[in-house]
């Protein structure tokens, strides 16, 4: 069974950067897609960033300009580069990745932007 696994969340002061990574148990060619969800507290938890096999990006509105998502295919890592952060973007930022028709979560880390 696949796992991903997320590092890289803290604390942040806001216009900061934090990148976070997701590690893959296996090569990430495996993965049909892949990507980055966040849920801040008392809301849905919201689709941030996502990448195809094929290396097609797409973004939520409120991240697009500001959030990177790209991969190291040779280290099964995907990452997440987020800049100009805004208190808005604190929330548990989740990895995922979809195999067989199987969508494998990460547990979660953390982010928090102090204004």
């Amino acid at each position: 069974q696949a796992q991903v696994v997320e590092s890289g969340g803290g604390l942040v002061q806001a216009g900061g950067s934090l990148r976070l990574s997701c590690a893959a148990s296996e090569s990430i060619f495996n993965f049909r897609a892949m990507g980055w969800h966040r849920q801040a507290p008392g809301k849905q938890r919201e689709l941030v960033a996502s990448i195809t096999s094929g290396g097609s990006t797409n973004y939520a509105n409120s991240v697009q300009g500001r959030f990177t998502i790209s991969r190291d295919n040779a280290k099964n890592t995907l990452y997440l580069q987020m800049n100009s952060l805004k208190p808005e973007d604190t929330a548990v930022y989740y990895c995922y990745g979809d195999r067989n028709s199987v969508r494998y979560w990460g547990q979660g880390t953390q982010v928090t932007v102090s204004s």
